[in-house]
């Protein structure tokens, strides 16, 4: 059991594992932790094939994670019905998940979840309101297409009344982009995308009980996910991880860190005088696209912080 401290109405629990930092050997059960509760045979399989850099070499049956137990729930197996795309941006899948019960701690609500079925690369934006899908559509759209100088030809959804609606509509016959809907109440014509809700509500909720958090954290464990997963091996491709087919780059996992580990934060010396501490211990809740650093919870502060 790890030690109890309180912020605010959340009691954060840092568990013991966290504060192992170096051993002659990382173990099968600390990458399964570091990578978001995946299967040994996955972690093998990644580091065997060559689609990673920076695991260890050595492997051990993993008998039995709690955690795991506590979230991951059975699943309804979707039999595949869809034909493969040929290339990037050709469909791309979405969907709005929630409401969730406990708010974040940024007063987030919802998710909504866009998914390129070439790559299976993920992209999330967590949002307050339902109607903010439409703003951050248009921010998904500019910076995939931007990167690949190819348009968004087929949009999956639900039926959702979130992508309708005149403004979507306009966009739709502006920019030539073609709405697949499924009927309503059957989320299996949209596998791709209720396959990854499933995913990363599970491993969060696996990864929230491994680390003793608050449910107020359940965006930045999503995240988290969400980024392991698009450096994870997927059967849609072939000894790539959706982060290769995307970015032509092997990723690196050199730098995972366990989720809810202890973290030693540097105080610049402009911010103390010459007999404060050098550091602040905070609690490692995730990483960030974009930005060199860590993303950290300030037990002293009482925010979030890169570093």
């Amino acid at each position: 059991m790890g030690r109890i401290n309180t912020i605010g109405s959340m009691n954060l629990v840092v568990p013991e594992v966290g504060q192992v930092s170096s051993c002659a050997f990382d173990s099968t059960m600390l990458w399964h932790q570091r990578m978001g509760q995946i299967n040994e045979n996955n972690i093998q399989a990644r580091h065997g094939k060559g689609m990673v850099e920076g695991m260890t070499d050595y492997f051990e049956e993993i008998d039995f994670c709690e955690h795991c137990v506590y979230g991951k729930q059975s699943q309804v197996k979707f039999p595949s019905k869809t034909m493969r795309v040929n290339g990037f941006l050709e469909v791309v899948h979405s969907d709005v998940f929630g409401p969730v019960s406990v708010p974040s701690l940024g007063g987030s609500l919802y998710y909504v979840s866009f998914i390129d079925d070439f790559s299976r690369m993920t992209w999330l934006y967590f949002l307050k309101k339902k109607f903010e899908v439409f703003e951050r559509f248009q921010e998904f759209k500019a910076l995939v297409e931007n990167q690949f100088d190819r348009k968004v030809k087929v949009l999956r959804i639900d039926n959702g009344g979130e992508f309708c609606g005149k403004v979507f509509d306009h966009l739709y016959r502006q920019h030539d982009i073609n709405r697949h809907n499924t009927t309503p109440y059957t989320p299996q014509q949209n596998e791709v995308v209720e396959r990854m809700n499933i995913t990363l509500m599970d491993k969060a909720r696996s990864m929230l009980s491994g680390a003793g958090l608050s449910q107020e954290l359940w965006v930045e464990a999503i995240d988290t996910v969400c980024y392991l997963v698009n450096r994870s091996s997927t059967t849609a491709l072939v000894d790539k991880t959706p982060y290769e087919a995307w970015d032509s780059r092997r990723p690196s996992l050199a730098h995972l860190k366990v989720f809810g580990c202890d973290a030693f934060m540097h105080v610049p010396k402009e911010k103390g005088s010459k007999l404060d501490v050098k550091l602040e211990k905070c609690i490692f809740i995730g990483y960030k696209d974009g930005v060199k650093g860590y993303k950290l919870w300030n037990l002293v502060e009482g925010k979030i912080v890169y570093s």
